[in-house]
Order: C-alpha cells, then structure tokens, then sequence
C-alpha cells in the first residue's frame, strides 16, 4: 500500500491539484492588489455573461474571467485590467 501511496504522489492527480491550487493562489494574490473582493469579481462576471447570454451562446468550459495589473500607455503607471476569455458556440439570431 505504502508504494502506491507513493507513486499517487507524482501522478497526474497531484499535479492537476497543484496546478489547481496554484491558480487559486494566483487569483487570491492578484484580487489582493486590484483591491477587487471575490465576491465584487462574481458579480462582475455575471454580468458580462448575463448580457453576452442575449447574443450568444457561450462554452462555459473554456470561460475564464479575471482581474489583472497592467502598465497605463499614457503614463506607465499600474492600472487594473478585466481579461475575459469567453468562447461562443454560436451566435443568435435577433430581429432588428
């Protein structure tokens, strides 16, 4: 049993985990220093899809939305920055 264990260690498992717990980490830090709550970040991101919904279907599986620092062009300082990678399956139809 005691090998097992040990091989479960370095499976793909433990590294899906780890990749996992990393992102989440990553988030956490980033939300820290856009000054932008978990909660604040989720409504957002309901929103954005709620209005997109009305004129696409969207892949929920390869969704991602998140808040990000980046360099103003103006004047290089740091600015907060939404990055949303929202992939459509299909476009609807709508009556103009």
């Amino acid at each position: 049993m005691a090998v097992f264990d040990l091989f479960k260690a370095f499976s793909n498992d433990s590294r899906k985990s780890k990749s996992v717990a990393k992102e989440r980490l990553k988030l956490v830090l980033v939300n820290d220093r856009v000054d932008c709550s978990p909660q604040l970040l989720d409504m957002i991101k309901s929103d954005i899809l709620n209005v997109i919904a009305n004129y696409a279907e969207i892949e929920e599986s390869g969704l991602e939305i998140k808040m990000s620092k980046c360099r103003s062009e103006l004047d290089d300082n740091p600015i907060s920055a939404l990055v949303a990678n929202i992939p459509l399956k299909s476009i609807k139809e709508r009556n103009m």
